[in-house]
């Protein structure tokens, strides 16, 4: 919105700046950050008197969570309301790439609500039923795929770009749509799965939309991508505002998050972040990198799947208990330990992610 002020200008004064992407990603991270820290408080005062006895706790869980019973969910309204406000008044509201990506938020943020207003309602840990969350995230992300496919200059659409190989491009055809939604539903999926500890989830978010907002802007500037040998994807560059508004808020949250939580982020952030990274992925042509970058996401994700897998088969369990952090609970680590460690390990990824953009 601020963007409109540089009709005022005359290329030599204060409203010049609103032209650059970099300047603007700055005020944007700064809004939702204050955001955040101004409306933080108030929200959690209204959700402990909304919700009562807060989040349920899995009765089957670790030992040590019971002390957590009675903390609220759904703290991530406060992230997904300071980075919408934040972009819509930091962004060109005439980029699609923004509007397709706020679009996978916000709706993935509707179906983690009705999922954890089930749960503080009904005080039970199932929520709303798993084929309808599924069902609906799935539609989301068709149309978010499409939608992406339609953006795409006419060289990239439908082609899946491949990381390290210069040039190298998969022509998925009609696949491409069932790609971008198996991206987007995944990663809303596994950052949900990482959604266990206190501030183990928020932190790794942010990084991954540290590192895909420079990867935003490098592919949507064609001097970059000369020098980088990377795919031009125009426009994308207004998605680094997104990412900026996405860590202030996240750090805006994290200030109460912090353990022991004063709130939890619950469906409604969990399922909204991860999908806003998958469809980050999907319009800047990275959706493997997405891989690299949210590898944390990925081994949660996975170490749920194979205990369920190799359960059925042999009734035995490989992991003490999954995801994965649960695992390391159980052997003894305490939870600022696995939250650090998760969280090292993440920034390790996302360098490794942002190796790709020069690595040819």
């Amino acid at each position: 919105m601020l963007y409109w002020l540089t009709a005022l200008s005359d290329g030599g004064d204060i409203f010049n700046l609103f032209r650059y992407i970099t300047f603007r990603a700055g005020g944007s991270f700064l809004t939702a950050l204050l955001f955040g820290f101004m409306f933080g408080r108030p929200l959690i005062n209204v959700l402990r008197r909304k919700q009562g006895k807060g989040q349920p706790i899995r009765s089957d869980g670790p030992e040590g969570h019971f002390v957590k019973a009675g903390t609220p969910t759904m703290g991530g309204l406060l992230i997904i309301a300071a980075l919408t406000v934040a972009t819509l008044l930091w962004a060109r509201l005439d980029n699609q790439y923004v509007w397709m990506v706020l679009f996978v938020t916000l709706s993935f943020a509707a179906i983690g609500f009705a999922d954890d207003y089930a749960k503080v309602s009904k005080q039970t840990t199932a929520g709303v039923s798993g084929k309808i969350r599924m069902l609906l995230g799935l539609l989301v992300a068709a149309v978010a795929g499409y939608w992406g496919a339609s953006l795409h200059p006419e060289g990239l659409t439908n082609q899946l770009a491949l990381p390290i190989f210069k040039d190298t491009l998969v022509n998925l055809g009609v696949l491409f749509v069932p790609f971008a939604v198996i991206v987007i539903v995944g990663a809303a999926n596994a950052v949900n799965l990482t959604d266990g500890l206190d501030g183990l989830a928020i932190m790794p978010v942010m990084i991954a939309a540290g590192a895909f907002g420079v990867i935003a802007y490098a592919v949507g500037r064609v001097d970059f991508t000369s020098y980088l040998e990377v795919h031009y994807v125009p426009d994308t560059g207004e998605i680094l505002i997104f990412c900026a508004a996405l860590i202030g808020g996240g750090l805006g949250f994290l200030w109460y998050n912090a353990p022991p939580a004063a709130v939890f982020m619950g469906d409604t952030g969990s399922l909204a972040l991860g999908g806003a990274l998958g469809a980050i992925a999907v319009a800047t042509k990275h959706e493997i990198v997405l891989a690299i970058v949210g590898g944390l996401f990925v081994v949660e994700a996975l170490s749920v799947i194979i205990q369920v897998m190799y359960f059925k088969r042999t009734g035995k369990r490989v992991f003490l208990m999954a995801p994965i952090h649960h695992h390391y609970e159980k052997k003894g680590w305490s939870e600022p330990q696995i939250v650090i460690r998760f969280w090292i390990i993440s920034l390790i990824l996302a360098m490794l992610g942002l190796a790709t953009l020069k690595i040819r």
